[in-house]
């Protein structure tokens, strides 16, 4: 049987970036992405001890809202990213901004948009 995955939302803060599993009831903090990570394995490793078991950052299933991805992730144009979608521009930007809260579907499409730009460019060289 596979290992479940920990689920784990991330949100950037003031001073860096805050995790938690509201499944497990674990928290932590990290200056950045990377620490957060080692961070969250600790603490889980704190938690599993007394039941035999471990974690690894394998494990861990990053989940971001919304507006948290197009914070971290600024880099990706939304307007470029609504018209390859077929979205209206300013439907994605209500739901980015929180304005408006996206369906099922429709965080579907907009994920299945971000992945397809991302395996685009893991194929990407320059001359």
């Amino acid at each position: 049987m596979a290992k479940r995955k920990i689920i784990t939302v991330v949100e950037k803060t003031g001073t860096g970036y805050s995790a938690y599993s509201e499944t497990d009831g674990v928290f932590t903090t990290g200056a950045n992405l990377a620490e957060l990570r080692q961070n969250m394995v600790a603490v889980y490793n704190l938690q599993y001890r007394e039941l035999g078991r471990s974690a690894t950052e394998a494990d861990l299933r990053i989940v971001l809202d919304l507006s948290q991805f197009f914070e971290f992730y600024n880099v990706i144009n939304a307007k470029a990213l609504a018209a390859r979608i077929g979205m209206s521009q300013s439907l994605l930007s209500q739901y980015i901004t929180g304005l408006k809260k996206p369906s099922a579907k429709q965080t579907s499409r907009i994920l299945d948009g971000v992945r397809a730009v991302g395996r685009e460019l893991a194929t990407v060289d320059f001359a």
